[in-house]
């Protein structure tokens, strides 16, 4: 059996009936590509949920590669994130006690983890394709900022294997809940990720 990649989506939330993540994600689970099979996870919203789903799957699979997928609505283009931070913000979880909900991803971990994956060569093959995109600085400090932080800390002594997280934006079907906001083709999305996955597996080779 190939190594596998774990590439994750997650479930819808805040109302919507579909996230572009996952829609992406699911339809490429079982895919060999680059030599890496595809094992496609759905995680669900929240941060502790999150750090746990991605934790457990990386413990089951041992994976070659870890490529996550979020939403971020609003933006116009592919975003790959270079920094993951050990902050999650459960969204006023906590609010009942006058904690604003912040809280560490993992308690005594690092401040920071730097994207494994290799980002100009994804970017420069995405701007090869005209597929929008670009490299932006933070995962956030939500759901899929502690996925990633958390999928890079289970990794830490095995710094070869490429781990890191991509946003993707509106897909087209969302536009009518949000009229004002970019989108963009799933088939494009998917298009996008393909090509993450290609030299993703080149770096974990």
């Amino acid at each position: 059996m190939p190594p596998i990649l774990i590439l994750t989506g997650f479930e819808p939330f805040r109302g919507e009936r579909i996230n572009p993540s996952w829609e992406v994600a699911r339809r490429f689970d079982g895919e060999v590509i680059g030599g890496l099979q595809i094992k496609s996870v759905r995680v669900p919203v929240g941060c502790a949920k999150a750090a746990r789903r991605i934790t457990g799957a990386i413990v089951r699979y041992r994976p070659r590669a870890v490529l996550g997928l979020g939403e971020a609505g609003g933006r116009p283009a592919i975003s790959l994130e270079r920094i993951a931070i050990n902050l999650a913000d459960e969204r006023g979880a906590l609010a009942k006690s006058g904690d604003p909900g912040f809280t560490p991803v993992i308690r005594g971990g690092p401040d920071a983890y730097f994207s494994r994956l290799p980002l100009s060569a994804i970017i420069r093959e995405l701007d090869r394709r005209e597929i929008p995109a670009s490299v932006t600085l933070s995962a956030g400090a939500y759901a899929c900022n502690a996925l990633m932080y958390a999928a890079l800390h289970q990794l830490r002594r095995k710094p070869a294997v490429p781990v890191g997280f991509i946003h993707l934006p509106y897909e087209a079907r969302q536009a009518g809940r949000h009229r004002s906001m970019p989108t963009m083709a799933l088939a494009m999305m998917e298009n996008a990720v393909r090509i993450a996955i290609v030299e993703t597996a080149r770096a974990a080779r």
